[in-house]
């Protein structure tokens, strides 16, 4: 007679946490999601309208409570991923889990630093989730291009703003010993600073050469701003050209890594099934 083997009690439980939590694929994995969400969005909005003075006058208490209710139900949101997760310090710093993380943590520390409540505005990057919930795996993909592009450009953009951080430099210790001290370029710093707002075609205006030499190499700084301004936007361009495979909106249970391929069964950075 064959015995039917049976998954431990304590299995099962946190796969139906897991699911719920993690998994958008799944009915109660949407339903949840979708409240966490809104739950997101009220939070976001009671912080920007606490940082009112006129509002917070009137509605400061319920801003208040509200805060603290908002904050206690992310918290537990937050044990549960860890109670369902089989590696719970490996999502406390991946990415959504240090973002989890900051967007209850400030609520305790303003228990002991006033003020750091405003730093909650960051749970804002917990909408990021809305792909996941809504399926939305068109826009998952073309995130996923532009993150891809991003990471191929990352050695020549690095190139490129080690070039830009010596001719500023070079451009601002120029400009110290044309105009000096008595035109406003007190010392090297402040004329690098006048270089980058230059540069980057901002133009402040708060500082401006004098002499005719110094507004010569300002209009070769400011003519140069406009080619490099092309130059990161042409790398990044070029990569994204090249274009990325579509992917699924899975979690990996083992690593929680989040972009696999639709057809993939098992996560490809550590093995482990989907």
């Amino acid at each position: 007679m064959q015995t039917e083997f049976k998954e431990p009690a304590e299995s099962n439980w946190r796969h139906q946490i897991y699911e719920t939590v993690f998994e958008a694929e799944t009915t109660r994995g949407k339903i949840f999601d979708i409240t966490l969400i809104t739950l997101i969005i009220f939070s976001v909005v009671a912080i920007l309208l606490e940082s009112v003075r006129d509002i917070r006058l009137v509605y400061g208490r319920e801003l208040f409570v509200a805060e603290w209710f908002f904050t206690i139900l992310f918290t537990l949101e937050y044990l549960l991923r860890l109670i369902a997760v089989k590696r719970p310090l490996k999502y406390v710093f991946s990415f959504y889990g240090l973002v989890d993380l900051i967007a209850i943590l400030p609520t305790y520390i303003s228990l002991f630093v006033p003020g750091t409540q405003y730093f909650l505005a960051i749970r804002i990057l917990r909408l990021l989730r809305i792909f996941r919930v809504l399926k939305l795996a068109t826009y998952i993909s073309e995130s996923r291009v532009i993150t891809t592009a991003l990471q191929r450009s990352r050695r020549k953009i690095t190139v490129f703003l080690v070039a830009i951080f010596t001719i500023v430099i070079v451009v601002g210790s120029l400009m110290y010993a044309i105009e000096g001290e008595e035109n406003g370029f007190t010392d090297i710093p402040t004329s690098i600073y006048w270089a980058i707002v230059t540069l980057t075609t901002v133009g402040y205006g708060d500082l401006s050469p004098k002499t005719g030499v110094g507004k010569l190499l300002a209009s070769i700084v400011m003519i140069l701003g406009y080619g490099i301004i092309a130059v990161p936007t042409g790398i990044v361009t070029a990569e994204l050209s090249r274009g990325v495979q579509p992917t699924s909106t899975h979690v990996c249970p083992e690593c929680h890594a989040e972009v696999h391929d639709f057809d993939a069964v098992h996560c490809k950075y550590c093995g482990a099934k989907l």
